[in-house]
């Protein structure tokens, strides 16, 4: 797992790093803080740690700019303890925040915590079932190094399958499913989405994925 710190004190960064290297987490850092939160992201960090007091623009600022492109946990780490301090890091998207001095026990509980709520959240949103990937965030499936944007319908007819592999979905449970409502969908409706869908999966190299069970259904 890796680890940006964005600190502009160097000696609580070279303590943070060699503590949370023990632990086997890879830590990377930067002292050019004019584009920390580009830094940050690009690094492509699991978790940030960020302090609010730094140079050209404060932690608030940055934390703003990390959020406006991603959901990577932040925890802030600060001298500055005041109710207001914590707030305002919760409110604009930190995931916690830890007061100067810190326990360095509790901060590793802390992250390590963090990192597991996010593995969960990124499993419940990726789907991987013979080779094929679905990214429920993204729309997009992937196969062998091939991507394809998927429509929400394409995506919620392929998700449905994905979740209930090996098992054949009836057709009137797929429409049940992505139209959720007591009016009549022709079923040409969904035979359009199914040939769309199968046109993207062959797109990247799985003309056969989806089956079709006559009379019964489809599944993966």
């Amino acid at each position: 797992m890796k680890l940006f710190i964005i600190e502009d004190e160097v000696p609580i960064r070279q303590e943070l790093t060699q503590f949370l290297e023990k632990y086997g987490f890879q830590c990377e850092s930067s002292d050019d803080f004019h584009g920390i939160a580009q830094l940050a992201l690009a690094s492509g960090a699991d978790l940030i740690l960020l302090d609010i007091n730094l140079p050209y623009q404060d932690g608030f600022q940055v934390c703003r700019e990390i959020r406006q492109s991603s959901s990577v946990p932040i925890i802030v780490l600060t001298s500055r303890n005041t109710d207001f301090d914590e707030l305002m890091s919760l409110n604009i998207g930190a995931d916690d925040f830890v007061s100067k001095p810190y326990n360095a026990q509790v901060l590793l509980a802390r992250i390590q915590k963090l990192l597991s709520r996010a593995s969960e959240a990124q499993d419940s949103v990726v789907l991987t079932h013979k080779g094929l990937t679905l990214n429920l965030l993204k729309a997009e499936i992937s196969y062998n190094g091939q991507n394809k944007k998927l429509t929400k319908n394409e995506m919620g007819i392929l998700r449905l399958l994905m979740v209930n592999k090996g098992n054949i979905i009836p057709r009137d449970a797929i429409i049940d499913d992505l139209w959720q409502s007591e009016e009549f969908i022709d079923e040409n409706t969904l035979n359009v989405n199914i040939v769309r869908l199968r046109k993207a999966l062959a797109e990247i190299g799985l003309p056969d994925y989806l089956e079709t069970k006559r009379g019964l259904g489809y599944l993966v």
